[in-house]
């Protein structure tokens, strides 16, 4: 059980994470995953009790986006069905590995990402659905699958590989990336990996109070901002943010 002091950083450290990860498309365990473990929890306890907070992410920025309508039905099914296999099977292998190779190869991808947005200045500033039938559908699901194996098994950023590949491969705006990204990857995969490495692991439950109110709170007040500024204000914070990263995971 963590005491007061604990939980004021905890909430702190929460609702920056999450206010940054809902503006962005990503990004929440840059911050708040190490503060885990730098408060003394054992990295796969880490990681559930993460996923567990990440999910309160998602529903904050449920509550702020569906007063917008961004999504489609039938593309969201698309992300959910091709995305939670991987999900699952990625939480099910990670606690099996030494993370540190993982979270080295991680943090290259993460640093190209931004890369590749900062040299791009087009990408997705406009919304223009692509790959939605045939084999580019099925491309489209591949990645989809991958980006979940990686966000069932490393945490700290793997939303941003979804909103990316949303606006690489499928052609939407970062607006609407970012929408499917909070909604459907912070809500719904990041709820099925919290149950398999529950189940797998152990959570930290007395953590969780000041963990869930940062989470919903930053989710909802970053996704508010997002949806005020426009897509190239959140394309900046994800080029940002993914950089940052990036370049953390890759020093340790």
């Amino acid at each position: 059980m963590t005491s007061y002091a604990d939980q004021a950083i905890l909430f702190v450290a929460s609702f920056a994470a999450n206010w940054f990860s809902a503006l962005s498309g990503g990004g929440a365990g840059l911050i708040q995953f190490p503060m885990l473990i730098f408060l003394g929890l054992p990295f796969g306890v880490a990681l559930a009790t993460h996923k567990v907070a990440s999910v309160a992410l998602g529903l904050g920025a449920t509550v702020r986006y569906l007063r917008e309508n961004h999504l489609e039905r039938r593309f969201s099914l698309i992300i959910l069905g091709a995305g939670l296999p991987g999900v699952v099977l990625g939480a099910g292998t990670i606690l099996q590995l030494a993370p540190r190779t993982a979270l080295f190869l991680l943090g290259v991808l993460t640093l190209g990402l931004g890369l590749y947005s900062v040299f791009k200045p087009r990408l997705g500033m406009e919304h223009a659905p692509k790959n939605r039938e045939g084999s580019g559908l099925l491309t489209g699901m591949l990645g989809l699958f991958v980006v979940g194996f990686l966000n069932g098994s490393i945490t700290s950023g793997t939303g941003l590989f979804l909103t990316i590949w949303l606006i690489h491969h499928f052609g939407l705006d970062y607006k609407r990336a970012v929408a499917y990204t909070l909604v459907l990857c912070g809500l719904v995969w990041n709820g099925t990996g919290a149950l398999v490495l529950g189940y797998l692991g152990s959570i930290a439950w007395g953590w969780m109070p000041a963990l869930l109110a940062g989470s919903i709170l930053g989710g909802y007040f970053g996704s508010h901002i997002a949806i005020r500024k426009g897509n190239l204000w959140i394309k900046r914070a994800f080029e940002v943010i993914t950089i940052l990263i990036g370049v953390k995971l890759v020093l340790g």
